[in-house]
């Protein structure tokens, strides 16, 4: 599909800006028929072919050819979709939470080689020193992404089983992972 269209733009501009030529370059054009029983030869003209002095460095001729095309249209430009909202924090989550694991877990392992208590009893010790208020907040703060990548990963599941994928009801799944999200970390923030 795509080489066809690259030809009838071709042909659409060799025909905007000089139809004589459009002439000769599409009675060059073999049919089909020539091709199937192998009677085409394709010729260039002298002309073409003693015509090679060209002065260009021909790496430079692709960062030009690019400097002409459109910039794709970017984020900005679109208005923010429940759709890929979730599933950019999806990613997002994802890679925080395993992230977290992996930096925790080599602190862990390092810490009786530079001194730290990592232990659960220090770490349990600290947490109960912390106000209230700041128990329940560092324990939202920590089960906001855990939840949401949970309860959205449950929404993949269930694309992946072949339902729910009418546009009314992904906007439905994502409404719904984002009012899951809240009420379960706040259940466990307040436990």
């Amino acid at each position: 599909m795509l080489p066809q269209r690259v030809a009838q733009q071709s042909l659409r501009r060799l025909a905007a800006h000089n139809p004589s030529q459009l002439r000769t370059a599409v009675s060059r054009i073999a049919a089909p028929a020539s091709i199937a029983t192998g009677n085409y030869i394709q010729t260039r003209s002298a002309a073409n072919t003693t015509n090679t002095t060209n002065t260009t460095d021909p790496t430079s001729i692709l960062p030009r050819q690019r400097l002409n095309r459109p910039v794709a249209p970017h984020l900005s430009i679109y208005q923010p979709q429940i759709t890929w909202l979730l599933s950019s924090l999806n990613r997002i989550t994802g890679v925080t939470l395993s992230s977290g694991l992996y930096v925790f877990a080599t602190a862990y392992l390092v810490s009786p080689l530079l001194g730290w208590h990592l232990e659960s009893a220090s770490l349990a010790a600290a947490f109960g020193a912390l106000p209230l208020a700041a128990k329940a907040g560092l324990k939202f703060t920590m089960a906001l992404p855990f939840t949401f990548h949970a309860w959205n990963g449950c929404r993949h599941l269930i694309w992946d089983l072949g339902k729910q994928f009418s546009n009314k009801q992904v906007i439905a799944t994502g409404w719904t992972v984002v009012g899951l999200t809240i009420s379960s970390a706040l259940a466990l923030a307040f436990m």
